[in-house]
């Protein structure tokens, strides 16, 4: 089915959703399953002027996507997990095109039809409209 399917997450409920499908999706041929966190940038600063401060967001992380995958070890799954910097839908799409990434499963939030225009910039839709690989959005 797919060979490498990747988990984008901000550690919500519904990317934990998103990291359960995934499992089910991968089938027996699939490679790998990449559980991906993007650290977001302050605009218009430098790394350097907040390196101490991403770095202890980079160790949080490591150990929030250490426990999310660890309730899959047993299972005949290779999962592996990525943290990367910057602006979190190109840096989603940006990852997928570099690591031949054929699927992406990722958690979406139900929005308000009354508030259409202000939920229209989330980023699980942008993702699903700048991805070149099909994207699965999970509820």
């Amino acid at each position: 089915m797919f060979r490498h399917i990747l988990v984008p997450t901000d550690f919500a409920e519904n990317s934990k959703k998103a990291l359960d499908i995934a499992v089910k999706l991968k089938g027996e041929k699939a490679d790998s399953i990449t559980v991906l966190h993007v650290i977001e940038t302050l605009e218009d600063a430098e790394y350097d002027e907040f390196e101490d401060f991403y770095e202890e967001l980079r160790k949080r992380s490591q150990k929030k996507l250490d426990a999310m995958v660890k309730a899959y070890r047993d299972q005949k799954v290779h999962l592996s997990t990525q943290i990367v910097y910057g602006k979190r839908a190109p840096e989603i799409v940006r990852f997928a095109e570099e690591n031949q990434v054929e699927l992406i499963v990722i958690g979406s939030h139900s929005i308000d039809r009354n508030q259409l225009p202000q939920n229209w910039g989330t980023i699980s839709y942008k993702v699903g409209i700048l991805a070149n690989c099909p994207v699965l959005m999970v509820k």
